[in-house]
């Protein structure tokens, strides 16, 4: 197993768009997630012994309507007949003990209702002290997209997940659909998976703010092109002035691969980061489907028996 040690980052902050010092630009647009309505999961039957899973989420990012994909994933992760998820909304009075009564536990969450404001919804804490702890003693965790836009003032639950966006270094490259590029197809979450795997609908998180001494092991990368943000390509949600010849050129991390899935340990727990996932239509393709629901697995037990999904399958290509 490679360890990838990623090196303390550091960057001017983000004054504003206009600023001529600025590299990163924080787009913001009228947008609401539209209303859904999905199936409702029945409970499981006991005697079936599956994984439990518990989502936490109830707050997050504008651009995310996390009570549908809250909904998606549960039934995702049901419909594999591995896993028994609940989702709760309301982890302020988190336990110790109410963690413990699961195998792992996925964030869906995200403080701020955009990820730049100053005003921010943190757990209590003793719901604090009671995931790290859970994790820490060890419990699974899975660190799910948006969790990424929290914490990037929290230098804890960086560690904790191994990297952040952080408004003065990171973006989201434009494209709505990239792919994944899997660097180590060794690993239990990842055999048997073909080289590259498309996303649909989606964010690449590039640059990110990576833990000091960050010890992860990455599965999967993305390439930042620059050629990506020809407005031609990049449609009406980023103005072409954002995204100049002279900007795009002060930006860092530009034409270069940027970590979007990646395992840890911390403590006894182990950790499975997902950057990608950004709604209900990503999550309807078999690449994500494979890849999320095997590192569930992999984050509750450490081995993976779930199947490779056909989209997703390696094939011979000579």
């Amino acid at each position: 197993m490679r360890i990838f040690t990623l090196p303390r980052l550091t960057v001017a902050l983000l004054v504003g768009v206009c600023a001529a010092a600025s590299a990163q630009v924080i787009v913001r647009y009228k947008y609401r997630p539209p209303e859904t309505v999905q199936r409702v999961v029945i409970p499981v039957d006991p005697a079936e012994k599956r994984l439990r899973v518990l989502i936490i989420s109830g707050q997050n990012s504008y651009e995310h309507d996390w009570t549908g994909v809250d909904n998606t994933l549960r039934t995702l992760m049901q419909d594999t007949g591995r896993f028994d998820v609940r989702v709760t909304e309301d982890f302020d009075h988190g336990t110790l003990e109410m963690l413990k009564a699961y195998d792992v536990v996925m964030l869906n969450y995200s403080s701020r209702w955009n990820y730049d404001d100053p005003v921010e919804h943190r757990w209590s804490p003793t719901a604090e002290a009671a995931l790290f702890d859970y994790v820490r003693g060890g419990g699974g965790l899975v660190a799910y997209h948006s969790s990424f836009t929290f914490g990037y003032n929290w230098p804890e639950y960086r560690q904790l997940v191994g990297a952040v966006m952080d408004p003065g270094q990171s973006r989201r490259s434009p494209p709505g659909a990239f792919a994944l590029h899997l660097v180590d197809r060794s690993h239990p979450i990842t055999a048997g998976v073909r080289e590259y795997v498309w996303t649909y609908n989606d964010d690449m998180y590039t640059n990110m703010s990576f833990a000091p001494d960050a010890k992860l092991h990455v599965l999967a990368t993305a390439h930042d092109s620059s050629a990506s943000y020809d407005p031609k390509l990049t449609g009406p949600k980023y103005p072409p002035a954002v995204y100049t010849p002279e900007k795009l050129k002060a930006m860092k991390g530009m034409d270069a691969d940027h970590p979007q899935m990646w395992v840890q340990d911390y403590g006894k727990g182990r950790v499975f980061s997902i950057t990608f996932g950004h709604d209900q239509v990503s999550l309807g393709f078999d690449g994500l489907k494979t890849l999320l629901t095997r590192g569930v697995e992999w984050a509750a037990t450490g081995r993976v028996t779930l199947p490779v999904l056909r989209e997703a399958r390696d094939y011979p290509t000579q």
